[in-house]
């Protein structure tokens, strides 16, 4: 998960190759004539509505949260539509540079039409998550640093007003949460609406002052950090009494987003921005999903025929969630597994890519304040100006539900060759705008997560076949999301009728289950990017091995794939052909010579 502002909640319920040689170089769009005014039209919008970006711009550290009131929300559209119209009259409106900027300025154009600053929590991520994010990233390197965290503890209670006036307008206008999307995002909130100023994760970074700065200023900001930490902590108390009291007797008691108002056109939208690019109808997903289900469960019958067990599929289910063989017996243990995982892994890279990110990564367990509802694993993003390496977070809530056999897999995704890998290669790119080095379409990320998975497969990383059982069970995971995001949020399924894929076909945890659900409930149509990532992936890679034959290099191919940052399904694949041709042309004159 990228760390940020506006941005990010706006997105909240939507959401070069080094290596090739000068002759392979994909042959991408030189960037539109006229383009480069609208690029810095929208990197000052930004700046005008995210403090973290008009903070950085001025090399200063953000003093308050952002203004996501409708007013606001629907002045960025405005500017946006006026964008997006002067993009589409370019000469060049598909270059890679035009169509992730029509993606982003469609973002903004969504927040508004569908006002989803109305429901700011899914149950995976919120406003009440966010400020804990942020503390926990924030590096203070001086006495400037200190204040402005102290000032924005200070926005928090009129952040979180805000925010409270919106979910009133969901409820006026009956767009609210489901009861269990929104029973997480209260127990997060009763949480930090219970500790005391020192104990907060909030107060935490001004525990670790430079000793740059002297001891009476220190005292000073520390007692105005504690005084600043206590409002932001009422205002949690806040929150939580609004959400009990107020919002909890209107949530939605249907989990698809189809039974709100308007909320068939809202799915679509939500498809469509998850997975930028490809194409699919809701019922194609659907299909999909049932297709890529048959699939990998033929697969894992054999791996239990291989294994010799005995018993039922069901009863290999249970056999894997019970034995405790298969699960560690203290955070400590999963996480020096996770750790060492992760470093088997960091080995693999060189043969599997030409170029790797500088930044570094590291191993850390989920925040005890969020890990009872939180997914098992996940990657927060670093920040090499920052001196913030990536983390690769390992949940170690409820042991017993964190199978080892899944750890492999997991590691594969959320570190290398998955997350940390695509979003820090992306992030160090060059002569871009910034936008492009922060830019996330779902499926290009989440594709290439669960890509990364497989490719570890494919250079013998899972050892046992208990592991390589669990990693069809992951890739499980993802193929019961497209079943199970559509049948709610198109089909107006039952949490039941969406649970049953998971609880048939794969080994995941009955409390991974229920979470996942809980937030594919609160995020519609993020779940569907997965698959359809990955499979145009491979598509792409088979596409190029086919034309390419004994010249096709996994290296380059690769570096091809994440050369350029993030895209849009249909720019990937653009760009790959670009590449295969370029390639081509490159071997067919060096044979003519």
């Amino acid at each position: 998960m990228i760390s940020r502002t506006f941005i990010s909640l706006m997105a909240l319920s939507l959401a070069s190759p080094c290596f090739a040689s000068a002759q392979t170089e994909p042959a991408e769009s030189a960037r539109p004539a006229g383009i480069q005014p609208l690029i810095e039209a929208y990197e000052a919008l930004l700046r005008s509505a995210d403090p973290e970006e008009a903070a950085r711009a001025q090399d200063r550290a953000p003093r308050e949260w952002s203004d996501i009131s409708p007013q606001e929300i629907s002045r960025m559209a405005r500017e946006a539509r006026a964008l997006k119209r002067q993009l589409l009259r370019l000469d060049d409106a598909s270059s890679p540079e035009a169509k992730i900027l029509t993606h982003l300025l469609d973002r903004l154009i969504a927040a508004d039409e569908f006002d989803t600053a109305r429901l700011p929590f899914n149950g995976d991520w919120g406003f009440q998550a966010e400020p804990l994010f942020v503390a926990r990233q924030l590096r203070i390197a001086n006495e400037a640093d200190a204040e402005a965290w102290i000032a924005r503890l200070e926005d928090l209670p009129r952040y979180f007003d805000d925010h409270i006036a919106n979910m009133r307008r969901g409820i006026e206008t009956g767009w609210t949460s489901h009861a269990d999307p929104l029973a997480t995002t209260t127990a997060q909130v009763r949480e930090q609406a219970g500790v005391s100023p020192e104990e907060s994760g909030l107060y935490a970074p001004l525990t670790r002052l430079p000793d740059t700065i002297d001891a009476e200023t220190a005292e000073r900001l520390q007692a105005e950090g504690r005084e600043a930490t206590a409002a932001a902590i009422a205002a949690y108390g806040k929150a939580l009494a609004f959400l009990e009291e107020e919002y909890a007797p209107h949530a939605r008691p249907e989990p698809g987003i189809v039974s709100l108002p308007g909320g068939r056109t809202y799915y679509q939208s939500a498809i469509e921005d998850h997975t930028a690019g490809a194409g699919y109808s809701p019922e194609e997903i659907h299909q999909l999903g049932q297709r890529e289900v048959a699939r990998i469960r033929a697969a894992m019958d054999e791996i239990i025929e291989e294994i010799g067990f005995e018993g039922s599929f069901q009863d290999f289910q249970s056999f894997l969630r019970t034995d405790p063989q298969f699960y560690a017996d203290s955070p400590q243990a999963l996480m020096e597994k996770a750790a060492w995982l992760s470093k088997r892994l960091d080995a693999l890279l060189p043969q599997y890519f030409g170029k790797l990110p500088r930044l570094t990564y590291g191993v850390e367990p989920v925040p005890a304040e969020i890990a009872p509802g939180y997914t098992t694993g996940r990657y927060s993003s670093g920040d090499m100006e920052k001196g913030i390496s990536g983390t690769y977070l390992v949940n170690t809530y409820a042991l017993d539900q964190r199978p080892l056999y899944e750890l492999p897999a997991l590691s594969a995704h959320e570190a290398v060759p998955g997350h940390h890998i695509q979003i820090s290669l992306a992030q160090e790119l060059e002569g871009v705008p910034r936008f492009r080095q922060q830019y996330y379409a779902t499926a290009f990320g989440e594709g290439w997560g669960l890509y990364a998975e497989k490719l570890a497969g494919e250079a013998g990383f899972y050892q046992t076949p208990y592991e390589r059982f669990g990693a069809l069970s992951m890739e499980m995971w993802r193929a019961c999301r497209l079943v199970a995001d559509t049948g709610m949020h198109w089909y107006g399924w039952s949490r039941e009728e969406a649970e049953t894929c998971f609880k048939e076909n794969s080994a995941l945890a009955p409390l991974n289950i229920e979470t996942e659900v809980t937030r594919y409930i609160g995020w519609p149509g993020q779940a569907t990017a997965y698959k359809i990532g990955e499979l145009k992936i491979l598509e792409l890679r088979a596409a190029a091995k086919e034309a390419l034959g004994d010249d096709f290099d996994i290296r380059e191919f690769h570096d091809t794939v994440l050369g350029a940052g993030s895209l849009p399904l249909d720019a990937l694949e653009a760009r790959i052909m670009a590449w295969i041709d370029a390639k081509t042309e490159a071997t067919s004159g060096a044979r003519s010579r």
